[in-house]
């Protein structure tokens, strides 16, 4: 594990940020940390970047605690914050200059290290342009290239698509893909589940400062497939009796209907998929399409944070 949290308390005042937080980043995996605004996320990112002192637990960072060891950690972590600071009259060459000198890149590589980082975001074209000038996704790029002058092989990133159009996400998302394929393990925070959905190996769900569930995401779906769905077309004229024989059989939770789509909420595997497609079949409805629909994170995020509603709440 690149990163362990174990038993991590951070408060603020009364306000507990993180309480008995115990969360494990993988070496060479993409974590997606999602929660609401407020749930704890950003505090653990300053954690593991050894930007913020905890008030009890352990930290670990590649081996190293952040608080007794924070210069060793951040030669191993780029961090992209939540906000694009810049200084007033620098072009994008010299801004990723002067961080390649905070970082002690030596003086004689970093020409090479700014062209090399352009270029593999997208912005050699605008090397001698002033930072203020950028668009919102450049600065997004150029932040996350200032995250790589020192090659840093974990990198966290919060909330990286704030305020960015779509065509901007999927750039980012694309160039977050290609970092991962080079190698580097990625911790990135999101409120917006949907900007995960798809990039992300693993998960971990805060809310209130408690990690309440972490795994892979294909583990994270198995062990939730009572919210799989079936999505169904069946023939003109029959849509009816369908629904009427779905809702009748067993492991269904719900049937809806929507433009003659059949919507199904069904607890159970694809064997189960199998036989309630074989029991509409033998029933001689004529069946044009029948998908199942794996748990998309919004689902995970509410049914997990649900469940820890009720808990708190008995």
């Amino acid at each position: 594990m690149i990163v362990e949290f174990d038993a991590v308390e951070k408060r603020y005042g009364k306000v507990h940020a993180l309480k008995d937080a115990h969360l494990q980043v993988p070496q060479g995996s993409i974590l997606g940390l999602i929660g609401p605004n407020g749930a704890g996320k950003t505090t653990s990112m300053l954690l593991m970047t050894s930007l913020l002192s905890r008030d009890g637990g352990r930290v670990r960072v590649g081996g190293l605690d952040p608080e007794r060891n924070p210069r060793a950690v951040r030669r191993h972590v780029g961090y992209m914050p939540d906000f694009f600071g810049v200084y007033e009259g620098l072009t994008a060459w010299e801004y990723l200059e002067f961080f390649a000198a905070t970082q002690n890149v030596r003086k004689a590589a970093r020409p090479a290290v700014v062209a090399d980082l352009l270029a593999l975001v997208d912005l050699g074209h605008k090397a001698d342009a002033d930072v203020n000038t950028l668009s919102r996704g450049m600065k997004q790029r150029l932040s996350l290239a200032r995250a790589l002058v020192h090659d840093p092989e974990l990198l966290v990133l919060d909330e990286p698509a704030s305020g960015l159009d779509p065509r901007a996400r999927v750039e980012l998302r694309e160039l977050i893909g290609e970092l991962h394929r080079m190698g580097r393990t990625i911790v990135i925070s999101s409120h917006i589940l949907s900007e995960l959905e798809g990039i992300c190996s693993h998960l971990a769900i805060v809310d209130h400062g408690q990690i309440l569930a972490q795994d892979t995401i294909t583990a994270m779906r198995q062990k939730m497939m009572g919210h799989r769905r079936i999505v169904a077309r069946v023939a003109v004229g029959h849509v009816e009796d369908a629904e009427d024989l779905l809702r009748d059989s067993s492991g269904v939770e719900d049937v809806s209907v929507e433009r003659d789509v059949l919507h199904v909420a069904f607890n159970g595997d694809d064997a189960v998929s199998a036989r309630l497609l074989g029991s509409v079949v033998d029933a001689g409805i004529p069946v044009a399409e029948w998908r199942v629909e794996a748990a998309g994170l919004e689902e995970l995020f509410l049914q997990v944070t649900d469940g820890f509603a009720e808990g708190a709440a008995s």
